[in-house]
């Protein structure tokens, strides 16, 4: 076979919002590891701009301006971090690709070595955060999150681990067959199965700006994860239940008895304790019927079929003549 046919194709997709700060370094310290793999890969960059309000757009036609293997996904607004993944992913061509996002905190310099790991016949190339500066809270929260999931559901999901990751065409594929609406890719992916590795990285700090993810988002991405990967919540509420009518039952065998050894004159009414119980059963009432209510809500926004994400626009150099993919806006 000739050198063009060993070429290999990757795709890099890099989700962004509110990241005017950053763009220019981010991509700079990317070419610094895609120039010299475009030596023996043909690379192409997406960048997918999550409704931005900044000038990120902006910054983003620049460097799509200047390099014909760089392509802007222009979401019509912000439909969240896995939606702008999923965008590009929806837009891939190559062999494989590799996600990742452009705060800078997931280093570049791994994709080679990635890369280096699919060549050697995985399939899916996981990173795993193994040392960051991360807050006491939030690096207890992952922590209790991961091992949480990893009780309650059926796919093992590794600690620390994030959306900078290498996936091969047929898992590109595979994730593009599942649309569900509440999206959690880390467990999409290791849901797929597929030869898997693990790389371990070292976070780095951010090249500027905050932090994009606030506490309210990392609630509902954990939310969509717990609900679109288990089912326990469901039994942990048919257990309560069971739980309070073995109490019900002991209740009354317990006051059967009074009236069997003719003590019935000893039960004295109480107020309060009729109160407790009272409420105690009625808080385990919401508790399931909120929990079913979840499900429910999870699953009419999925009967409707509404598409993850819309495209505004696309921006590419008009020197780019390859082929393109299809519209991934499509449900």
């Amino acid at each position: 076979m000739t050198g063009d046919e060993h070429r290999l194709a990757i795709d890099i997709v890099v989700p962004l919002y509110n990241e005017e700060q950053v763009v220019a370094e981010f991509h700079r310290q990317l070419m610094d590891v895609v120039t010299p793999l475009r030596r023996e890969c043909d690379v192409r960059i997406c960048y997918v701009n999550d409704g931005s309000v900044d000038h990120t757009g902006a910054e983003l036609e620049k460097l799509a301006a200047g390099d014909a293997a760089v392509t802007i996904l222009e979401l019509s607004r912000t439909f969240g971090h896995q939606a702008a993944l999923t965008a590009g992913l929806d837009r891939a061509e190559g062999d494989a690709v590799v996600t990742l996002d452009g705060d800078g905190q997931h280093p570049p310099a791994l994709i080679a070595d990635m890369v280096a790991l699919y060549r050697s016949g995985y399939e899916v190339v996981l990173t795993q955060r193994v040392a960051a500066d991360l807050p006491r809270f939030k690096r207890w929260t992952s922590t209790a999150f991961y091992r949480l999931l990893s009780v309650i559901g059926d796919t093992q999901i590794i600690a620390g681990s994030a959306d900078y990751r290498l996936v091969s065409r047929p898992v590109l594929d595979a994730l593009r067959g599942m649309r569900e609406y509440h999206r959690f890719l880390r467990g999409m992916v290791a849901w797929a199965g597929y030869r898997t590795v693990v790389l371990p990285y070292a976070e780095r700090a951010r090249l500027g700006g905050v932090a994009k993810y606030s506490l309210r988002g990392m609630a509902r991405l954990a939310a969509d994860a717990t609900f679109s990967f288990s089912l326990v919540p469901l039994g942990i509420a048919l257990v309560v239940g069971l739980c309070f009518l073995a109490l019900a039952a002991a209740e009354a065998v317990y006051v059967m008895s009074f009236w069997l050894t003719g003590r019935h004159h000893q039960l004295v009414p109480g107020w309060s304790s009729l109160m407790f119980m009272l409420l105690i059963v009625g808080a385990a009432l919401m508790i399931s019927v909120g929990l079913v209510g979840i499900y429910v809500g999870y699953i009419f926004q999925e009967v409707k079929r509404r598409p993850v994400y819309l495209l505004r626009a696309i921006h590419r150099n008009a020197g780019d003549a390859g082929p393109r993919a299809r519209d991934g806006s499509e449900p």
